[in-house]
């Protein structure tokens, strides 16, 4: 055997047709094999959700177990958990440094509290649990067949495609999204086609072989190109960038001040649930509970309340900000859409058309990958407002700055060429660069 695997070597080291088709072949049967087990549990995950869903919605009291479920989340994660806790930024970190273990009970865990949270009310969505589960089945494969360090980064971000790519229908988009998000305007070409593979893969086994269905919304009308249009969806989007930004920064600070008060967890989820009860009173009704599909829905076929957009981020950022599981992707999808359906009536435009717009913009914005949620509007709605999708994107992932959802995630090419950062700063450490600038600047001026 291992002379074969010699001869085999050395033919496709000179080969460079060989050592493509090798590769390819090799990428064929490991990108599929993750597409497969991410299809799988993404359509046993979008099964169990709306399951929960309409267990929550036939059963009103069940919001009323909101702090005792999210005590018991964090009981499980502070228990089995170790570095599971760090969800979609583990398995960034570990593409990016490979120096420790994605466990596998990674998967059972987020499957299990984001469906603790949807049971009982919480504010959150389905993209984390859907990453992680695929990064999870991506190392242990890896792991059992004991590839090596380069072909488990590639495994991890197949991971990622095939999770995204599942969960929302979106294959290419999934495709560009496992490649983009580790870095800010890089792009891992060398994973393109394993992430295309697992992402094809894993939505085909959910859809066609699962048989799960995937919610569609209708644009409708688009505008002509005109210079008036242009200027009112620029407008539009720099204010779906600064919704972006502000949902990032709000739950990073949430989860910081709500750890610094309550050392322990349970009692810190706990906590949030009651918060989260108190402000179902003031709203007045649970619109902003869940997903937050009816608001996407409303905001395409029928009309939302002007803070709804509002209402929907400050909901899900005390969801995440106590520790419950789930992810952040669909309530951005739904803070998007209300936002737009919201500013068409002050730009005078469309309503369905500048959802569209915010629901692909607001989520690029806070996860700064603009090519994958312009692919993933064209994927959603049709290509007739793809120019219009595109400046959406750009502009807002402009406007969000450097901020972002996923803490571990890189800046590879600062968003300016005025801004410098050295080599290796995450959006986590944004903040403390920033900081040491400053008080060299301070220590200068004699200050």
């Amino acid at each position: 055997m291992a002379w074969i695997k010699n001869k085999l070597n050395r033919f496709t080291e000179t080969s460079t047709p060989a050592a493509i088709l090798a590769s390819f072949l090799k990428w064929l049967l490991l990108g599929g094999c993750v597409g497969i087990l991410a299809g799988t549990l993404s359509a046993f995950f979008l099964n169990s959700l709306e399951y929960v869903t309409e267990l929550r919605i036939q059963y009103p009291r069940l919001l009323y177990g909101l702090p005792l479920g999210g005590a018991l989340v964090s009981f499980l994660y502070l228990k089995f958990g170790k570095n599971s806790s760090k969800g979609n930024n583990l398995i960034i970190e570990q593409i990016h440094q490979g120096n420790e273990v994605i466990p596998l009970r990674m998967a059972p865990l987020v499957l299990f509290g984001t469906l603790v949270t949807h049971l009982f009310g919480g504010s959150a969505g389905r993209e984390g649990t859907a990453v992680q589960m695929g990064g999870s089945m991506a190392e242990t494969l890896g792991r059992v067949l004991k590839v090596n360090a380069a072909d488990r980064k590639i495994l991890l971000i197949c991971g990622i495609s095939a999770g995204f790519g599942s969960i929302f229908g979106t294959p290419l988009a999934g495709t560009v999204f496992g490649v983009e998000v580790l870095a800010i305007g890089l792009i891992s070409h060398e994973a393109l086609i394993p992430a295309f593979i697992a992402s094809f893969v894993g939505n085909l086994v959910t859809s066609s072989f699962w048989g799960v269905s995937h919610i569609h919304y209708h644009i409708g009308a688009v505008p002509a190109l005109s210079l008036s249009v242009l200027l009112k969806v620029i407008v539009a989007a720099v204010l779906f960038g600064f919704a972006s930004l502000l949902f990032s920064e709000l739950t990073h600070f949430l989860k910081k001040w709500y750890s610094s008060i309550f050392k322990n967890p349970m009692i810190k989820s706990a906590v949030g649930g009651i918060v989260i009860i108190g402000l179902v009173y003031v709203v007045g009704n649970r619109a902003y509970l869940g997903l937050g599909i009816p608001l996407i829905q409303d905001s395409f076929d029928h009309s939302v309340p002007a803070l709804a957009f509002l209402w929907k981020l400050v909901f899900t950022s005390l969801t995440l900000g106590a520790g419950f599981q789930g992810g952040e992707v669909t309530p951005l999808f739904a803070i998007g859409a209300t936002l737009g359906h919201t500013l068409s009536g002050i730009l005078g435009l469309y309503a369905p058309f500048l959802a569209a717009l915010g629901f692909i913009a607001v989520f690029c914005g806070a996860t700064n990958t603009p090519i994958a949620c312009f692919i993933m509007g064209i994927e959603l709605f049709g290509s007739s407002g793809s120019v219009y999708m595109f400046i959406a994107c750009i502009v807002s992932y402009l406007a969000s700055g450097h901020t972002g959802i996923y803490t571990s995630q890189k800046i590879g090419i600062p968003k300016s060429q005025l801004i410098q950062y050295p080599d290796g700063t995450t959006l986590a450490s944004v903040k403390k660069h920033k900081k040491k600038k400053d008080a060299r600047k301070d220590i200068g001026t004699g200050e």
